[in-house]
């Protein structure tokens, strides 16, 4: 069918809009494609070249601030401070020995420093940041900005320390925090990210270390994006980690300080605890050292000088060390032997200076003896021929069941390291570790804390404080974390018959205050202190039958090394003890002499909270404590810190 000239027109007008509708839309796309290659080309071309080449996403981690650590009453022990330092990034320094030698003669850089930075440089991917120089000046850090165009690679940056701001006088409880090594991520099985930081630190010892998980917090992260090579190019965002838990000890700053100076020049340990709930208020250990110099690399002059001085001020000799306990453990043989019945505390022994066993004779330290000897007596003269008849009575079982129930022997679970758990033999243990069969002079050397017997420091206080207080209690060196207060253990009575306990202490009384005690130049005499205590005096020597014909040599006469130990445990007040204190200082010499006038001293600190007024003292000995007083090295008062009231 033919179409007319009409409708031909009209269907040319339409193809004709038609045309032009579709040429406009092929234009306006053309259009905005070439304005989108102009703006991607030029505008983004930064960008774009960026993700040509090959750049991906990282997410990187954020150390998180280390957890503080306060004493009771909120003195700070450990903390962060802010410290600047120098790191280089070998990428970007082209040749590092260079540019370390221009650096340089800039700041303070010694040549062990300039090798161990090229040593990690080298072990270490190109594009990670080694620390050059750390906790350097401002000064320092401005040379640096000035000079940066011709120190490639090198840049300040500031960070967070730790840092312990009473220095030595909690190194063995607080400890101190250093470095992963390698042998840190080989003890781990399943290690935490945040260790992988180059020089990241965590705890090594005492607190820092037992409590690494809860001080050390959460890591946060930083979203970067880096090219092929692994340089950041930018930072795309950051989430902040949880910083480290505050754990506030039971420790207290003064009384610790006064301590440390009180057996300053000894190698001693002096332990004072709560008797009413465990609370440890000093763990000293003499000598001691900075921990500040472990946390900035310690050199190897005095590292070799701690190892080698003879008085070892490395171990906590407060916990890890153990001794014969020597006459303090007397009240163990004297309570084994009340509690079965085996003794009345009015009947006697007679004490000629020794007491004959099969062939052999077992000695007194009277040597001229103490003639007739009860119970009370033989605690307050320390008599050992008494001991030894009662352990012939007793036998090793029931002493050994003793001391452990007095905590003796067992270890006591704190956040320290290496806790000893000491040594209360048996028959069976000496089988055990091949040393033969149990003989009887094993229970006479034990029942006076001689032979095979080892104490710790924190175990004497412990067995004081149940005898004392008459309850299972337990040492407690945390009191709270974050704020949430520490449970307290211990509160169970002992089982022992109170009039037992009684008669225990009215003799630990007399060593003190009575007319004969060997503690007797030690009293107070502060009405309400009054302290009681033991004396114990342990060899660490054989004496022959030679040496005691022809006289026993005195320790004053021997080298430092062959004296005997001095110790003493000892509560206050008498009448209703509130705390407890041990002494022992390696090689004193006697334990009446040595030890006994530091227990004295810390016991009075810590009931005064203060240096001890000179009233609490008989009058004919306060000119001395006077002048001993004057001496020591005390820090002055700290104040807490912001936040943290005091208890």
């Amino acid at each position: 069918m033919r179409r007319s000239p009409a409708d031909s027109e009209k269907s040319a007008r339409v193809i004709t809009r038609r045309g032009l509708i579709l040429g406009a839309a092929q234009l306006g796309f053309v259009g905005v494609l070439a304005g989108r290659m102009r703006y991607m080309q030029l505008e983004q071309a930064d960008e774009y070249r960026l993700l040509a080449e090959r750049n991906r996403i990282n997410i990187r981690l954020l150390p998180p601030s280390r957890g503080l650590i306060f004493d009771r009453k909120g003195v700070l022990l450990a903390g962060n401070e802010q410290n600047y330092r120098i790191v280089m990034v070998r990428e970007d320094a082209g040749d590092p020995e260079a540019v370390l030698d221009r650096l340089g003669k800039l700041i303070w850089l010694d040549a062990a420093a300039k090798d161990r930075a090229l040593d990690e440089m080298r072990r270490r991917s190109p594009f990670v940041p080694v620390t050059i120089a750390d906790r350097v000046s401002w000064e320092d850090v401005a040379k640096v900005a000035v000079n940066a165009p011709a120190l490639p690679g090198v840049f300040p940056e500031m960070g967070l320390s730790r840092i312990y701001p009473l220095d030595a006088d909690f190194a063995h409880v607080v400890g101190y925090v250093g470095p992963v090594s390698e042998r840190d991520l080989d003890r781990l099985e399943d290690p935490d990210p945040l260790l992988q930081i180059p020089r990241f630190q965590i705890g090594k010892t005492g607190v820092e270390a037992e409590l690494e998980p809860v001080l050390r917090g959460s890591a946060g992260t930083s979203r970067v994006e880096v090219n092929a090579v692994g340089r950041v190019m930018r930072e795309l965002g950051r989430e902040e980690g949880m910083p480290g838990a505050s754990v506030q000890l039971t420790v207290n700053h003064a009384l610790q300080n006064f301590c440390e100076a009180r057996v300053a020049g000894e190698s001693a340990a002096v332990v004072v605890m709560d008797a009413r709930n465990g609370d440890i208020l000093t763990l000293a250990s003499a000598p001691t050292f900075d921990p500040n110099l472990f946390v900035r690399g310690i050199s190897s002059k005095d590292y070799s000088a701690l190892l080698e001085d003879p008085y070892r001020p490395l171990p906590n000799k407060a916990t890890q060390g153990i001794y014969p306990p020597g006459s303090t453990f007397k009240m163990v043989t004297a309570l084994a032997a009340l509690e079965d019945g085996l003794i009345d505390p009015e009947e006697t022994f007679t004490c000629r200076g020794f007491v004959e066993v099969g062939s052999r004779r077992f000695h007194c330290w009277s040597r001229g003896g103490h003639g007739r000897v009860d119970l009370m007596r033989s605690l307050s003269e320390s008599c050992d021929v008494y001991y030894f008849e009662l352990a012939q009575l007793v036998g090793i079982e029931r002493i050994a069941a003793m001391a452990r129930r007095l905590g003796l022997g067992v270890h006591h679970d704190l956040p320290l390291a290496s806790v000893s758990s000491g040594l209360i033999p048996s028959r069976s243990w000496k089988r055990e570790n091949d040393r033969g069969d149990w003989v009887i002079g094993d229970t006479l050397n034990a029942a006076i804390g001689q032979g095979f017997v080892l104490a710790s420091p924190l175990q004497l206080a412990v067995m004081t404080a149940r005898i004392a207080a008459g309850t299972q209690i337990a040492p407690r060196l945390v009191r709270s974390i974050e704020g949430v207060e520490q449970p307290v253990v211990g509160q169970e009575p002992l089982g022992l018959d109170p009039d037992n306990l009684a008669l225990v202490r009215q003799g630990m009384y007399d060593v003190v205050n009575g007319n004969r005690g060997t503690a007797g130049s030690s009293r107070v005499v502060a009405e309400g202190l009054r302290m009681a205590g033991k004396t114990g005096t342990s060899q660490v020597r054989n004496i022959t039958a030679a040496e005691r014909a022809s006289g026993v040599t005195s320790n004053e006469d021997l080298p430092w090394e062959r004296r005997d130990h001095a110790l003493f445990v000892g509560y206050a007040p008498h009448d209703a003890p509130e705390l407890v204190v041990s002494v022992v200082v390696e090689h004193g010499g006697g334990g009446s002499t040595a030890a006994a006038p530091i227990a004295r001293d810390v016991l009075l600190a810590a009931l005064y909270d203060d240096v001890p007024p000179l009233t609490a003292y008989p009058s004919a000995q306060r000119n001395t404590i006077r002048t001993r007083f004057e001496n020591l090295d005390l820090r002055p008062p700290q104040a807490p810190s912001q936040g943290r009231s005091q208890a």
